[in-house]
């Protein structure tokens, strides 16, 4: 095997230094243009290093590799190798039995539960430059941003019951998720995983998008297709913490080369994998590239980052005895807090206009605040605390509501400290918990009715907006990876009312920069109602960041019963208001009750306002109001309430 000279000093300076944003440009399976592939692996505890495979028979000892001088780099070129070649690394320790291992850096793999890596050629024409140079000058913090999170197996399946492949799946998105209006489809991990039951989030092949769905040329062809329909791709991206599986990267080389060594730090008390040893500089090198990796060859628009608290925090479910204390005695990671600032600094400065989303369920301070100023770096953060104060609420029935008020007002108190996302994920419709129509209480109406609100709430309260599929059809039961969603729910009338719903949401807040153009400026919310418990009504105005009179009124009555002749303050810039959206609408499969079309402002003053409007509040329904004056994005005909609703 002739040594590859591929790896220059600067590459393995800044490897070994943990900051190298591409090492996967060096290491891994490459194919040559004079045939033939070179390979790469950090194995710095070995003796002997080979690449065994199909052309070899698996053989030890035939393709061996040649140390890279003292970087603990293995690498060297097999003339005969192409593109399909199965292979794996045989690792000689110092010490202790050889290990077979799949390569760290595969750009593809067997579909599991075969485990060997593939030599893969990853050329692809892509055909979304306008997006990509669009999203340049994209602004996150003052542009709508409503994410479709996206789990790959189960959206929707083959008519034999099998997966789709990824360029199929891209096609069907872009259809369904361009005909609701989101900006963006988020994906759980794609990357590879042996146990499907773990949607992705027990890694073993980094590099690799999963082989269930195809080969990795699908899945660009499936970013591609969303960006041809002007649809953004986040994917979720995992660095907390790896699967333990043999052939994986657990004690990779006879050390624990990309875990800790100590075993309180090793294995996560909460999934039983292992956790990255973030200080070691190599490991760094190896994420940060990672992460740099599926933005670079798949064009992804932003990662969603999981599991950032655990991250965080050494004593993270452990108990007493069970962690190490930094070097202050302190509970905080600092290797951990380096790599991530590291790793967002890299990350915006090679790729403009994607996006870094935090899921930290804690108060760390700062963790969307720039790295220059002290902070994490991330450009937003799931709001964990607006989703359970919001599905503990409105998972209560109506009569008890009002003795719980503060569960809604609450998030005024810090809705502001961080630039936030409001998350309805996958993670609250499994394991027992039941999807989000049957958390609602009542009967099939009210649950119906409380979706609606639930849904029209989240998008008129600043912050940016996530759903997971299938909500925006009303699923009744919670989600299982097995199978595929219930399509057949969208012949119902009522439940087809739910994806219109969510429609004129997306469009609402896509078009009015009053909902999305302050979503992280306090000057952009106001409470108008934040005080009628007994009447369980909130009321609260958004304006863009530059208002110049412009602003959009919500009114939400949180109870089954019709609220008439309600009066809410207003500020007396044009004669009449106009209905925007009203949860309560005959097409969104309500009862038709409350306003429509017009309501005339009054010189009336209430709630700290010179004019007021009488409004009759729908049952469990939200209504969104703006001035007049104020252009509509869309002009559905009104509708007017029937003599005898059913509520």
């Amino acid at each position: 095997m002739k040594e590859a000279n591929e790896l220059g000093e600067l590459d393995l300076f800044l490897f070994n230094e943990g900051r190298h944003r591409r090492i996967y440009e060096a290491l891994g399976a490459h194919l040559l243009p004079q045939g033939g592939a070179r390979f790469a692996v950090f194995a710095p505890n070995a003796q002997s290093v080979s690449v065994v495979h199909d052309g070899n028979g698996w053989q030890a000892g035939v393709d061996a590799l040649t140390p890279v001088g003292s970087s603990g780099i293995w690498a060297g070129v097999s003339p005969t190798a192409a593109a399909g070649l199965r292979y794996k690394y045989s690792i000689e320790p110092r010490s202790g039995p050889t290990r077979t291992k799949s390569d760290p850096v595969a750009f593809r793999t067997e579909v599991p539960p075969l485990d060997a890596s593939v030599v893969a050629d990853l050329s692809y024409s892509w055909s979304d430059e306008s997006w990509i140079r669009s999203r340049a000058e994209w602004d996150p913090t003052a542009s709508p941003f409503s994410a479709y999170e996206v789990h790959l197996g189960s959206w929707q399946r083959a008519e034999d019951g099998g997966f789709l492949p990824y360029a199929e799946i891209g096609r069907r998105l872009a259809k369904h998720v361009g005909s609701l209006g989101f900006t963006h489809v988020e994906l759980l991990p794609v990357m590879e995983h042996p146990y499907y039951g773990s949607w992705g989030y027990q890694v073993t092949g980094f590099f690799a998008p999963s082989a269930r769905y195809g080969e990795p040329t699908g899945l660009m062809e499936l970013v591609d297709s969303l960006h041809q329909n002007g649809i953004g791709v986040i994917f979720d991206w995992v660095p907390s913490h790896f699967a333990t599986d043999a052939f994986s990267l657990g004690d990779f080389d006879g050390t624990h080369l990309y875990e800790h060594a100590d075993p309180r730090k090793r294995v996560h008390p909460d999934w039983g994998s292992y956790e990255f040893n973030y200080g070691r500089h190599e490991v760094r090198s190896f994420l940060i590239s990672n992460a740099c990796f599926w933005l670079d060859r798949y064009h992804a628009d932003g990662l969603r980052v999981d599991g950032v608290a655990s991250m965080l925090y050494l004593d993270y479910s452990r108990g007493a005895g069970q962690w190490v204390p930094n070097e202050y005695g302190g509970r905080e990671d600092l290797e951990a807090i380096r790599f991530l600032r590291e790793c967002n600094v890299a990350v915006h400065d090679a790729f403009e206009g994607v996006v870094m989303i935090a899921e930290e369920s804690t108060a760390w301070p700062g963790v969307t605040r720039p790295v220059s100023e002290g902070g994490l770096g991330f450009d937003m953060k799931w709001d964990m605390g607006w989703m359970h104060d919001t599905l503990r609420h409105l998972g209560r029935d109506a009569i008890h509501r009002r003795h719980h008020y503060n569960e809604l007002t609450f998030r005024g108190l810090y809705a502001f400290t961080e630039r936030f996302v409001l998350p309805l994920s996958h993670d609250e419709v499994v394991h027992m918990k039941g999807s989000l129509l049957g958390k609602m209480p009542g009967d099939e109406w009210q649950k119906l009715a409380n979706l609606r609100l639930l849904y029209t709430y989240q998008y008129t309260q600043p912050g940016k907006k996530l759903l997971f599929m299938g909500s925006e059809i009303g699923t009744w039961s919670e989600w299982s990876h097995e199978g595929a969603l219930d399509w057949e729910l969208l012949a119902s009338p009522r439940h087809a009312g739910i994806a219109a719903l969510v429609h004129d949401l997306n469009v609402l807040y896509g078009t009015r920069p009053e909902l999305h153009g302050a979503d992280f400026d306090p000057s952009g919310f106001a409470w108008v109602i934040a005080d009628d418990p007994d009447n369980d009504v909130l009321a609260w105005t958004r304006s863009p960041s530059d208002p110049e009179g412009a602003h959009v009124l919500v009114v939400a009555n949180l109870t089954p019963v019709v609220r008439s002749d309600y009066r809410v303050g207003v500020a007396s810039v044009a004669p009449t208001y106009e209905v925007l959206v009203n949860s309560d609408d005959l097409r969104y499969g309500g009862s038709g009750a409350g306003p429509y079309g017009e309501v005339a402002a009054e010189p009336v003053p209430s709630h700290g306002e010179e004019a007021s409007l009488t409004l009759e509040l729908p049952p469990l329904a939200l209504v969104i109001l703006a001035p007049s004056a104020t252009p509509r994005p869309t002009d559905p005909a009104p509708r007017r309430r029937p003599s005898d609703p059913a509520t």
